[in-house]
């Protein structure tokens, strides 16, 4: 335990660090697939990185994670106009992600297995934020970071854990997927969207059976908690559209790294 400690201690401030410089990487694939959405030809793989207001072109001083946006005072050195919180949030959550899921593993150099297992979690994680930070924005959810969340998941069940896919984890997506589709079509799309129908089935997938009652129930229970507190302060109407997408990776998050753990709490409670 002290080796691990130590080993610990050594890889979380690079994963952090790590974290900050994709987290810089996937506000540009959210920014410049806005674009595209838009009818304008934009790669987050090409080209250099400009202010989204003035359209000029940034130097490396100037996309220091996290360090250039207080060092500017969140202002573009060039037009002076304000940068989105965005920007530090979505990197900041990334290095926090990574360093849950590098701790969650009790990950060590040393072994492969788990370095997969922690690379297969942090590009799940890279999708959802995008997922996240668009559904938010624009009430999409993309399908081009979506599938291959799916896809990504599948395979690595199939290589890890065939037969648990099989009796397990496709049920329990198919099951959410099922749940959320009866309510899109009585509510014919007002209650959620059908995006919304394609991440329950990644959540049931991802989670499998009986973490996914957890992730549902935390999504549902935040998203009320956020919907009572936006209308008391009357930021939103009880006819307002909220994106449930972020609601339901949270609901993801939660019941991955503690969803065991609260459903046994919650049975001892009546076996006790």
């Amino acid at each position: 335990m002290r080796g691990l400690s130590v080993m610990t201690l050594f890889l979380n401030p690079i994963v952090f660090i790590s974290g900050l410089l994709i987290g810089s990487f996937l506000n540009c694939v959210i920014y410049r697939m806005e674009l595209s959405y838009k009818g304008k030809k934009a790669s987050a793989l090409k080209g250099r990185s400009f202010c989204p207001m003035c359209g000029h072109v940034l130097t490396w001083f100037d996309l220091i994670p996290l360090i250039s946006f207080f060092i500017l005072k969140r202002k573009c050195r060039y037009c002076e106009k304000k940068i989105s919180w965005q920007y530090p949030l979505v990197e900041i959550s990334t290095g926090l992600m990574f360093v849950l899921i590098l701790n969650f593993l009790k990950l060590q150099i040393t072994d492969y297995e788990l370095l997969i297992t922690f690379l297969y979690l942090s590009l799940i994680s890279c999708f959802l934020i995008i997922i996240f930070v668009y559904d938010l924005k624009h009430f999409i959810i993309p399908d081009r970071f979506l599938f291959p969340s799916i896809i990504l998941v599948f395979i690595y069940l199939i290589i890890t854990n065939y037969e648990l896919l099989i009796t397990n984890y496709l049920f329990s997506a198919l099951g959410a997927c099922l749940f959320f589709l009866i309510i899109f079509l009585i509510s014919k799309g007002k209650w959620l969207g059908f995006g919304d129908v394609k991440l329950a089935f990644f959540m049931g997938l991802f989670l499998g059976f009986p973490s996914i009652l957890a992730g549902l129930f935390f999504s549902f229970l935040i998203g009320a908690i956020i919907g009572i507190i936006l209308i008391a302060f009357k930021k939103k109407g009880l006819k307002s559209e909220i994106p449930f997408g972020p609601f339901l990776i949270l609901g993801t998050y939660i019941a991955f790294f503690w969803g065991r753990e609260i459903i046994k709490w919650y049975l001892n409670l009546f076996n006790p």
